[in-house]
């Protein structure tokens, strides 16, 4: 099964600012085709410790997971992040090598995790392009399709949760945590462009992607999470489609 998390938060950066609503995805695959897509947020939308508990939930239900996160994931990828997160360079540029990274992910990760029979999070995914470059960055959505085709034409997570926080919760929380880098850095107009992309997601694949409202307190949103992924559990363990659940 392969889960997708991705997390938007709104706002000119990471740290201080963010980036767009968070789309908590996990990559959940098992070697009959589950895959519960990454887990995804937006800064400052608490992603990393949703996921985490996810993680763990997941793994006490008896069920072996590869948790994994993009850009990065593998020493390639992790490469890539860095230049990504810190170099100027044209959109295309950019947008080639989250693809690039992504390819290496799925065919040295990704894919081996969901033939053993693992599940997968990853904390964001294809998603993440549509929204970032497609969206903020106003890329448009053909060429990511194109990218999205040849890179995992058949690979696609079974569920993703976007983690939703508006971007002054964003700011607030992220102010002053670390330094931001090149994204965090963007405008409002940016996320909210970045956000309304990942709700067009959203609105498109309402089989898959879950939308989290995560300026609730934590223990809220974790019931959230543990009741849809008992769902995802339960149709796995009895051989149903995660469209089902």
């Amino acid at each position: 099964m392969n889960i997708s998390v991705d997390v938007m938060t709104f706002g000119a950066g990471n740290s201080l600012l963010m980036r767009a609503p968070a789309v908590l995805s996990a990559l959940i695959k098992s070697f009959t085709q589950w895959f519960t897509s990454k887990p995804q947020q937006i800064y400052g939308a608490g992603k990393s410790t949703h996921v985490q508990w996810l993680v763990r939930h997941i793994e006490d239900q008896g069920i072996a997971v590869v948790h994994t996160r993009e850009p990065g994931g593998t020493a390639l990828g992790e490469q890539v992040r860095q230049m990504v997160l810190a170099q100027p360079m044209h959109l295309k540029t950019e947008t080639l090598l989250m693809f690039a990274a992504r390819c290496e992910h799925v065919q040295t990760v990704i894919l081996p995790a969901l033939e053993a029979g693992n599940w997968v999070v990853c904390d964001r995914f294809t998603d993440a392009s549509y929204a970032y470059q497609g969206g903020g960055r106003e890329l448009g959505n053909e060429a990511i399709r194109v990218l999205e085709q040849w890179v995992h034409p058949h690979l696609q997570p079974d569920r993703t949760w976007l983690f939703d926080v508006p971007l002054e919760v964003a700011r607030a929380r992220l102010a002053g945590t670390r330094d931001l880098d090149r994204f965090e850095k963007e405008g409002d107009a940016f996320f909210e462009r970045t956000r309304n992309a990942y709700h067009e997601r959203a609105r498109q694949h309402p089989e898959r992607v879950r939308i989290v409202d995560s300026t609730q307190p934590v223990e809220a949103v974790r019931t959230i999470l543990r009741c849809q992924a008992q769902e995802l559990v339960i149709a796995w363990k009895g051989g149903q489609s995660p469209a089902a659940s």
